[in-house]
């Protein structure tokens, strides 16, 4: 059975959530689907919505907001802080390391083609040390919790994690609602990220910078499907938001088009994927890169966060070895779990997770979203069928984990509180220094057994509290 993590052991109320219980009993069920009510107002007044693609008629929807609270004493945040940015660090060296001398293949601890081999690895990237040699500059680690004592890594994003608009966005619609949970500050607050983002980014200004660094954060566009964050995070920020076609590159340097002429830029939070940055680098039919960019990173007079090719240290055939990593670069023994997973990859791991599909989960190396994978206890025998064929067919391009029986969270649900699985995000900075904001993202699966979580599949969000005793 699942750990409800509203309860102990013997079924009562754990601490943590005592004050939140009180709450839920004086406002009653009707009461807090009224508040819930108001909240999806307030968030569709200002905006907040994501973008399914290939559906048909408008794919701007409104994210499930829940209104009962993801709760975390200081004692579990102390070891989950430790633990992601653990993480983070041995992540960056893993970078550093694969684009210089590759000690860990030499070493023989990660195979060399699953590195070199792979699509996000990016040749281009061989030999240069970006500033502070930091090539992930916000990770966002995905961790699912199994038990009252044990949290576990579901897998790792390097690149440009999304979904920090939300963390923000559900804090204020809270605070904002129901200010009589927080008026004795036991909850920590999350609402300086923006600050922290900001400072992060100028800590890793290129060479050629003097004074303060511009920093910008660039978009694809309107049509993006995390757009609402992109301007949500650049406002808080007050920096700049642009698009490629605002930008160009003269001397070595990136510049931005104004009013007042070319204004230098230099740091680019950017949220475009590596293949599209720059066409003279790149896919040469990209619409959406700054010709010369890369030229003008490469060379000392720009920042690109994160690194272009930092794709490589959240692949999920790569997750496998992150705790080698740890052992490897830090000497140290991981705080946080993998989950376990066979690479199919490899005869022995083919072989058992084609004997045992209908049990496990099942996807792809470089899937997202949670789409393109099988949950084996979920499926029929024809899908598990057809997804044993598409594993033989390219059996490096998948891995399979068990079904964990994932923790459950208090939801709000039609007549009474409910209990529903949940994984958790939370945003790790790095810079000069690491900054980690007490909370994160927690992503709820509003059906009842359901373990997918994502938006895109149906999923929910809701405000983490972190509490300070």
């Amino acid at each position: 059975m699942s750990f409800f993590e509203m309860h102990d052991s013997e079924g009562g109320i754990r601490a943590c959530y005592a004050e939140v219980k009180r709450w839920i009993d004086e406002t009653g069920t009707a009461g807090l689907h009224r508040r819930l009510e108001e909240a999806e107002a307030i968030f569709r007044r200002i905006g907040i919505t994501f973008a399914v693609y290939g559906e048909g008629g408008d794919p701007e929807r409104l994210i499930p907001f829940d209104l009962l609270p993801r709760i975390f004493s200081r004692l579990e945040w102390q070891r989950l802080d430790q633990g992601i940015r653990q993480r983070a660090q041995a992540l960056n060296a893993f970078l550093y390391d694969v684009y210089h001398r590759g000690e860990i293949l030499r070493a023989g601890l990660i195979p060399q083609d699953l590195v070199y081999q792979n699509e996000a690895f990016r040749p281009e990237m061989i030999g240069f040390d970006p500033p502070g040699r930091v090539y992930s500059h916000i990770v966002g680690i995905d961790i699912v919790r199994t038990g009252p004592d044990t949290f576990e890594v579901l897998e790792d994003n390097c690149r440009t994690p999304s979904g920090v608009s939300y963390m923000l966005e559900n804090r204020e619609i809270m605070t904002r609602m129901f200010p009589e949970l927080f008026h004795r500050g036991r909850v920590v607050p999350v609402d300086n990220y923006p600050a922290q983002l900001l400072r992060t980014l100028k800590e890793v200004a290129p060479p050629a910078c003097t004074g303060d660094p511009v920093v910008v954060l660039l978009t694809p566009g309107s049509l993006n499907s995390a757009y609402y964050e992109h301007s949500f995070l650049a406002d808080l920020m007050g920096i700049e938001l642009v698009e490629p076609v605002d930008l160009f590159v003269e001397d070595g340097r990136v510049w931005k088009k104004t009013t007042a002429g070319p204004k230098v830029v230099d740091v680019i939070y950017r949220r475009i994927d590596d293949d599209y940055l720059d066409p003279l680098a790149f896919r040469p039919d990209s619409l959406l890169g700054v010709p010369g960019l890369f030229h003008a990173y490469r060379s000392g007079g720009v920042t690109l966060c994160s690194a272009p090719g930092a794709g490589i240290a959240d692949d999920k055939a790569i997750y496998v070895y992150v705790p080698e990593m740890i052992r490897f670069y830090l000497g140290e023994e991981p705080i946080l779990a993998n989950i376990p997973t066979w690479q199919c990859g490899t005869k022995e791991g083919l072989a058992y997770v084609l004997e045992h599909l209908s049990e496990l989960v099942a996807k792809e190396v470089h899937g997202s979203g949670g789409y393109g994978m099988l949950i084996g206890p979920k499926s029929t025998k024809a899908q598990i069928a057809a997804y044993a064929d598409r594993i033989r067919a390219n059996p490096s391009g998948f891995i399979a984990q068990p079904t964990l029986d994932l923790s459950t969270v208090p939801t709000l649900g039609a007549t009474d509180v409910v209990q529903r699985h949940a994984d958790f995000r939370p945003y790790c900075l790095v810079g000069k220094r690491m900054r980690l904001v007490p909370g994160g993202l927690t992503r709820v699966a509003l059906t009842e057994g359901s373990l997918v979580v994502n938006s895109s599949q149906g999923g929910g969000v809701k405000d983490t509290w972190v509490l300070r005793d």
